[in-house]
């Protein structure tokens, strides 16, 4: 059968000949043209950077941070995710996704046999989105605002970098105007899947600096399982991804914990230590604080791999296993079982984050449900 797929010596020898202790090694495959994009907007002139008064010492941003495990499933021309976005109520400053199976987990993809361009395809759709309603309103904008206030018009956004490691896709879009404000933008690819390198599992990172602060955003997807103790297998990942993650070092921190400022977001698959009837009791019932009591993130963040760590109040339903296109949990009706969880998250560590947003998201794409987070931060003005 096709997924019968033989491994690649290139891949072989390369994960026998790396030591269990090294960094540097890129689960991926770099030569991709998919695997890393920039993409500036092409139809803009030149921008020049943004002015600030000259007593001004810090300015605030408005940053918003998405997961989404899609299941293998790729967009189609009519998806429509301005209802993730909401562009419409809240416009951000800068955005970030990220997303998780982007490609289905078979062998061929994961060993890098198959070239698809979805990271275009979700590119694209992100920025017809985003710059959906400037795109609407630019002629009529321009033709009743005076000069003076043409920087207001600057409101469309564009790719700041863009990376995809096998189904791990991580995409950062920045306001048009800020973006020569952006410094020192670096990936790293972290695989923690098959024999403990493939990027069947892992992260993608991205790194950027604003003004003079440092801020890293970190997409991953942990080990999966629900069986007692499989949890420590997705700290052994955490672990793995804090520990070999590394960013040039020639203009800012190189580790992750390094930057001022951490985001870790993405299908981190910690589920809740509870029997799976009493589980689905309460998820009917709604108790989520009760649920939360037995959630192992919880229990990581209170005293455990990610003490010190944040998360916003968990208000709504347990994210995971869905039937496509279903407001069902998997399991309901003598399908295999899979208890709720809230698989999918969002947190962080740094000073002057302030999350005003943390939320799911109701579109039925795959067995997850999107979750995202606005944050607030404060930084410090260059000079």
């Amino acid at each position: 059968m096709r997924e019968q797929v033989m491994w690649p010596r290139l891949v072989a020898s390369k994960i026998i000949s790396k030591k269990l202790a090294t960094s540097n090694f890129v689960a991926d495959f770099p030569r991709s043209p998919e695997s890393c994009l920039h993409l500036p907007t092409s139809d803009h002139d030149p921008v020049a950077p943004v002015i600030l008064p000259e007593n001004q010492k810090t300015q605030n941003y408005n940053i918003f941070v998405s997961t989404w495990n899609v299941g293998g499933v790729t967009p189609t021309e009519d998806l429509n995710i301005d209802h993730l976005l909401d562009t419409n109520n809240t416009c951000c400053h800068i955005y970030v996704l990220g997303f998780q199976e982007v490609v289905p987990l078979k062998a061929s993809n994961v060993l890098g046999l198959e070239k698809k361009n979805v990271s275009t395809k979700w590119n694209s759709l992100i920025e017809r989105t985003l710059n959906k309603k400037s795109r609407t309103n630019d002629l009529s904008l321009k033709a009743t605002k005076s000069n003076s206030e043409s920087s207001d018009l600057q409101d469309d956004f564009r790719c700041l970098i863009s990376k995809r490691m096998v189904g791990l896709l991580i995409s950062v879009w920045v306001r048009t105007d800020l973006y020569p404000l952006f410094q020192n933008s670096n990936v790293s690819c972290i695989g923690c899947g098959i024999m403990g390198y493939l990027g069947n599992k892992g992260s993608v990172s991205v790194r950027f600096q604003l003004h003079q602060t440092s801020f890293c955003f970190v997409c991953s997807h942990l080990a999966s399982g629900g069986g007692e103790g499989d949890e420590r297998n997705r700290n052994t990942d955490a672990t793995e991804i804090f520990s070999r993650t590394s960013f040039p070092t020639t203009k800012g921190p190189k580790r992750i914990l390094d930057h001022d400022r951490v985001v870790l977001l993405g299908d981190l698959n910690y589920r809740i230590s509870l029997l799976e009837k009493e589980t689905r009791s309460l998820v009917n019932k709604k108790a989520w604080n009760r649920l939360l009591e037995y959630d192992q993130l919880r229990m990581e963040l209170n005293d455990g791999q990610f003490r010190g760590w944040h998360e916003g109040t968990i208000d709504f339903a347990p994210t995971y296993k869905y039937l496509p296109n279903s407001d069902e949990y998997f399991g309901k009706n003598d399908e295999t079982k899979r208890a709720p969880a809230w698989c999918d998250r969002i947190i962080w560590t740094g000073d002057e984050l302030k999350q005003i947003l943390y939320a799911r998201n109701e579109c039925k794409l795959s067995d997850h449900r999107p979750v995202k987070a606005i944050f607030s931060t404060q930084v410090k003005v260059s000079r």
